[in-house]
């Protein structure tokens, strides 16, 4: 049994507008390619198929797409639903799709039996059993109950998470049990996990009140693969958990991240995991740079490339040049004749000011939700305290509009 572990899809993300079709359409491609040349049984999309509930039309179309040209691989395909997913999307073709060798799990179900999947190998005989666990949202698990603190809300939806998936592997065990098998168990999850390192690109999902779920609260299954944190990574536990990350750079900083994907192999009571590497199809950086040295830097990166690869860019201004009043135009004269998108030009934050440049200077554009909220409460005569309480509140307020339904 070869399982492919992937998320974090993102299918019809526009990236400071930027449509990412074509790196998506190249890595579908790839992906089919991958599956015939390393002869896949399954893999698993652990999460955020689509960058939003409402995925625009070529998206949908690239999915369905995908799952037509996978038909000839015979190859499993297992979906999970992530928080950037919204379930009646998922669900509207989960019936059809499973006439596709294709299974969906866009939300919890009350029936932990739905949720327990046996994998197959090309030879259709029993390879594996898989616990296929989508995000999991907190009206699924809990009934609000009033009068509780906040860490009291924390400490039942993570009791809450832990026993779902336990009571779902003692659901496995028994099949095993019952059916006089030993089938490895794969477990899936999409949430963030102690001990992960993140990127500007994921938004932290606070379930509740609950922003990460301890590695340990994990059964002790043969493979757990994640999704929601776009850095490929394997998390140091008793049990093998692994995110497998985005396939293409969400963020800027994911710029320098060698993409891929888990390969996982069973064989005869054993279990080895490698890597397949994914190309870059759009590459795109961020420089930090005085102005009089965009150009030579600009130019290293490009020489670089494939010839005929045009590159995002970012540029973050260092503090000499960052005051200047005329940036933007400074830049654009720099980069003039270069096969370059400028897309995001940033100045470096004075940190020793405890604030912006210059509030006058910076855009919108420059300032995460955080910085502009932080901007915001130093204008208020406000305690320590009080201030902490109401970054707080803005942290849950922003993630839960985040979230999408």
């Amino acid at each position: 049994m070869r399982i492919l572990h992937t998320s974090d899809w993102h299918l019809g993300q526009h990236f400071i507008g930027r449509s990412r079709a074509d790196e998506h359409h190249a890595f579908l491609h790839w992906l089919v390619t991958q599956v015939k040349a390393e002869n896949i049984d399954v893999i698993i999309v652990a999460g955020d198929i689509f960058d939003t509930a409402t995925p625009p039309s070529y998206a949908r179309a690239l999915y369905n797409q995908f799952i037509v040209e996978l038909q000839s691989c015979q190859c499993q395909l297992i979906i999970l639903g992530g928080n950037h997913d919204a379930s009646a999307v998922l669900n509207e073709s989960r019936t059809l799709l499973q006439h596709l060798n294709t299974h969906v799990f866009a939300s919890s179900s009350s029936e932990l039996n739905q949720q327990l999947l046996v994998l197959h190998n090309k030879q259709q005989q029993p390879a594996a059993l898989l616990c296929a666990v989508p995000f999991l949202r907190a009206r699924d698990l809990l009934q609000s109950q009033a009068g509780q603190s906040a860490t009291e809300k924390q400490s039942s939806l993570q009791q809450a998470i832990a026993q779902h998936y336990q009571q779902l592997f003692a659901l496995a065990q028994r099949y095993n049990s019952q059916h006089q098998l030993q089938l490895p168990i794969v477990m899936t999850g999409h949430l963030t996990t102690l001990g992960v390192t993140q990127s500007e690109s994921v938004r932290d999902i606070y379930i509740g009140s609950l922003e990460a779920f301890p590695a340990d609260a994990f059964p002790p299954a043969d493979y757990i693969a994640l999704g929601h944190i776009h850095q490929s990574q394997q998390i140091k536990a008793n049990t093998d958990i692994r995110y497998s990350g985005s396939p293409i750079a969400l963020s800027f900083d994911e710029a320098n991240q060698q993409k891929q994907a888990w390969l996982i192999e069973f064989s005869s009571n054993n279990k080895t995991v490698s890597s397949l590497a994914i190309p870059c199809f759009q590459p795109l950086i961020s420089i930090k740079t005085p102005l009089d040295s965009i150009k030579p830097k600009v130019q290293q990166v490009l020489n670089s490339l494939e010839k005929n690869k045009v590159l995002w860019l970012e540029l973050v201004i260092t503090e000499t040049d960052a005051y200047l009043t005329d940036l933007q135009q400074r830049v654009e004269a720099e980069l003039e004749g270069l096969a370059v998108e400028l897309l995001r030009l940033r100045r470096q934050r004075n940190e020793q000011l405890g604030g912006l440049i210059d509030d006058a200077q910076a855009s919108l554009a420059e300032l995460t939700p955080s910085q502009v909220w932080q901007a915001r409460l130093s204008s208020e005569s406000l305690t320590d305290q009080q201030q902490q309480q109401l970054t707080n509140l803005h942290a849950q307020v922003l993630a839960k509009v985040q979230e999408t339904p």
